[in-house]
């Protein structure tokens, strides 16, 4: 049972000044030993810790002895007096490889072992006793004892390192969700930055991989440093910042107050595009925002989850654009993130950005919050209030909300008077139409004559961009407009082409008049603003009937100058129109158009090239191409395969029957990395054999210890649309995977079968949703169901 909103709210009414001790002891290979002094202050009565499943425990109550209540989740905290209390756990638990606790993780080159607590919701409770909520912010103390040669990082600056005993120093109060620590022979690059000790690690086996990058992560962490130092007004709030490369973090990364945990994707091997680097910028923005704007200030509770995530991937892109100098990060956000939003936000599961408290009455159900309408559509709609506003009043607004709550929990209603007291402008209105209400407007263009009118269809205020054009789509001009209620006619530009929304400032769907949407469904690509055309590729591609889809991409795809469009459409293409669209036979065709635009492609210059290789080698039906490229370790065009195209040209030869078990084993070794066997996991499972899909469905479902990682590359393999013959029986038994329990659940949902579906399969999982489950699986299944049905409707 996790934890309820009703609990949350008596516990807090009862505790306050809450502390931990922590000492962990990560000697043990099968198991650590977790004991923490948790002291507080009470109300009186009867309260609780969490703790999940210790394999022994012992528990002292203001220094006595007691034989805990303990159901393998919840310590009970029975008949306290009022006043300050200290209790003692000392349990062993489990190390995991799901990445729920403290993850233990073995590096295949040199077998070095890594160890992580990568925490977060209803997680902490899997590492140390604790009282599991966000509104118990506390001081966290810190020591590990450890191997002595090991690098150990956590929240705290280190202060002592002898004989194997790492000892922190104490944090400022921070909610115990967002502790960390990480452990294992890692390679360090540190230095100090305006007196503050900073530092970028990874594994040892990627240290030429960190050196190479070293300098560019050190000046973009400098620039966003020194930009939110420079915008808000209070402090950094901790004695370090430390950023970790970690291996099997589910998340992208981790906000971790002092010490930032990454996803290893993002520190890649051999090649590094330039949409890696602005990805990874956007991260870094990202993760050091949540300093201020979650861990300085953080949620009562889960409802307010999207205050962190919207203004953060706000932040993130925004910064990582003006600050960090990685131009192009917006034009990143509107194609490859918005378009998830708007598919979001039509679901029968979309939900406001900000929901009401008892719209999440417990935590299972706020694992469902952090999602497209938390992050694409909070993103978006942050961008229109700060707009709308005007960036002085916003950061002003901002500022004193922080100022206000340092240290300390607040809740929406406690930012919108700090923005109401900052600005002239109704927020509370705003934010009644744009955060208490689910769902999107419309913005038409009309013509009166040749005329352009702007209507909505809605009940929002858009602040947005409109630009005009030529029919060759030359611009003739751009101004900022509002539209609300009231149409606004544009007579200046009587004739012309109009784009609006052209800059991606508001949150809305548009839909072009037709003299308008001919123009840019011929001359797309003889845009020169790549944002313009990021903006109109949403457009186009939105709700477009698959044959548009595929007549559109076929045009444009192959004259598109963009790398980051070009991927977006292509992922585009492959997650949505593939998989959710086209009836089975529908498959092999859409392929086919997608491998002729990329090899259609301009590949001169490498970053496109890059793009047009993935894309060639997963929709390509030719294995000789695939031979010859990876007989070269080059494409046709002499591009230098890196090991991510190898991998996705290896998954498509086996696909394709081309490449043995004993190959693919061959290139694993030849690999030696976690990387490679993960692609080799993919390769396995996607022969088009019975042997093949029988073994990866084992490997899937009847190994305790494997990792969300592996489970996801298995299924990867496993649901390949050319094989639905071969899988059929594997979706009929598929719901059964339900029954994992929580760890797998975020995994469980993401391997949804990838195949089209007919309607008896879709209603197997239908019935499977009758069944328990964790929340986060259900919203899954019923996400990907919606998104089906309602595709085949159009």
């Amino acid at each position: 049972m996790s934890l309820t909103l009703e609990e949350a709210r008596a516990r807090a009414r009862m505790l306050s000044d809450v502390s931990y001790d922590l000492a962990l002891d990560v000697t043990r290979v099968g198991s650590f030993r977790s004991r923490v002094a948790v002291r507080f202050r009470t109300a009186g009565g009867d309260t609780f810790l969490e703790l999940h499943r210790a394999e022994s425990l012992e528990v002292t109550i203001d220094g006595m002895a007691v034989g805990p209540a303990y159901d393998g989740r919840r310590i009970s905290l029975d008949g306290l007096s009022p006043g300050v209390h200290e209790v003692v756990v000392d349990a062993r638990l489990r190390y995991v490889t799901d990445g729920e606790g403290l993850h233990t993780f073995t590096d295949p080159v040199d077998g070095e072992r890594y160890l992580g607590g990568y925490l977060g919701l209803d997680v902490t409770q899997r590492l140390f006793a604790c009282f599991d909520q966000l509104d118990l912010k506390g001081p966290i103390t810190l020591s590990v004892t450890a191997d002595p040669t090991w690098t150990v990082l956590s929240n705290g600056l280190l202060k002592t390192a002898a004989n194997g005993r790492f000892s922190f120093a104490t944090t400022p109060p921070i909610p115990c969700d967002a502790f960390v620590v990480v452990a294992g022979p890692f390679h360090s690059v540190r230095w100090e930055h305006r007196g503050l000790p900073m530092g970028w690690h990874a594994r040892r086996s990627l240290a030429a991989e960190l050196e190479r990058d070293a300098a560019e992560l050190r000046r973009t962490t400098e620039a966003c440093f020194d930009h939110f130092t420079s915008i808000f007004t209070e402090p950094f709030p901790f004695d370090s910042y430390d950023q970790v490369f970690v291996p099997e973090l589910n998340w992208g990364a981790m906000e971790c107050p002092g010490c930032v945990t990454f996803q290893e994707s993002m520190l890649p091997r051999e090649r590094v595009t330039d949409d890696d680097r602005r990805h990874r910028a956007m991260v870094i923005a990202h993760e050091m925002s949540h300093m201020w704007f979650a861990d300085l200030v953080s949620p009562v509770w889960w409802e307010d989850a999207w205050l962190n995530e919207s203004f953060a991937d706000y932040m993130g892109f925004e910064v990582a654009e003006t600050a960090a100098g990685e131009k192009g990060t917006r034009v990143s956000f509107e194609a490859a993130h918005k378009p998830g939003a708007y598919l979001a936000d039509r679901r029968r599961s979309t939900h406001p950005v900000a929901p009401a408290a008892e719209d999440v009455p417990d935590v299972d159900t706020g694992t469902t919050i952090f999602d497209a309408i938390s992050y694409g559509k909070g993103n978006a709609v942050v961008r229109q209030l700060v707009t709308w506003l005007g960036e002085a009043d916003f950061l002003a607004g901002v500022n004193a909300h922080l100022t206000a709550h340092r240290f300390a929990n607040a809740t929406l209603e406690d930012l919108l008077s700090a923005l109401d007291a900052a600005s002239p402008r109704d927020v509370r209105g705003w934010a009644r139409v744009w955060l208490r209400q689910p769902g999107h407007d419309t913005i038409r263009v009309a013509r009166r004559g040749d005329v352009p009118v702007l209507t909505r269809a809605g009940v929002r205020p858009h602040r947005f961009t409109i630009t005009a054009y030529s029919g060759s789509l030359q611009p003739v001009g751009s101004r900022l407009v509002d539209l609300a209620d009231e149409p606004v006619e544009l007579p200046e530009w009587a004739g012309l082409v109009v784009v609006p929304n052209a800059h991606g400032e508001t949150f809305a769907r548009v839909e072009l008049d037709p003299l308008s949407y001919d123009a840019v469904a011929s001359e797309l690509t003889s845009l020169a603003d790549p944002l313009v055309r990021a903006v109109l590729w949403g457009t186009m591609l939105d709700e477009a009937a698959p044959a548009d889809h595929l007549r559109l991409l076929a045009r444009h795809l192959p004259r598109e100058p963009s790398p980051t469009l070009v991927t977006a459409v292509l992922d585009r293409t492959f997650n949505h129109l593939v998989r959710r669209r086209l009836e089975p036979e529908q498959v092999g065709t859409a392929l086919e158009v997608v491998a002729a635009a990329c090899a259609a492609g301009d590949q001169r210059d490498e970053q496109r090239a890059v793009a047009l290789a993935r894309g060639l080698a997963r929709a390509t039906s030719d294995p000789e191409l695939l031979r010859r490229w990876l007989g070269a370790n080059a494409t046709d065009q002499g591009l230098a395969l890196d090991p991510a195209l190898r991998w996705s040209a290896r998954k498509r030869l086996a696909e394709l029957g081309g490449l043995s078990a004993e190959q693919i084993e061959t290139e694993r070794r030849r690999d030696g990395t976690a990387t490679g066997d993960l692609g080799a996991a993919t390769a396995l499972a996607a022969r088009p054999t019975a042997e093949a899909k029988s073994a990866a469905w084992a490997a899937m479902t009847e190994d305790p210890e494997i990792s969300v990682r592996r489970f996801r590359a298995l299924a990867d393999g496993l649901w390949s649309p050319a094989h639905r013959d071969l899988v059929a029986a594997y979706v009929t038994v598929a719901p059964a995977l339900a029954r994992r329990g929580s760890a797998f659940a975020a995994a469980v949902g993401r391997a949804f079968p990838a195949i089209p579906l007919t309607t008896a399969e879709m209603d197997l999982f239908r019935r499977a949703l009758h069944q328990d489950m964790p929340a986060v699986l259900r919203r899954h299944w019923e996400d990907e169901l919606d998104d089906r049905a309602t595709a085949r409707e159009t």
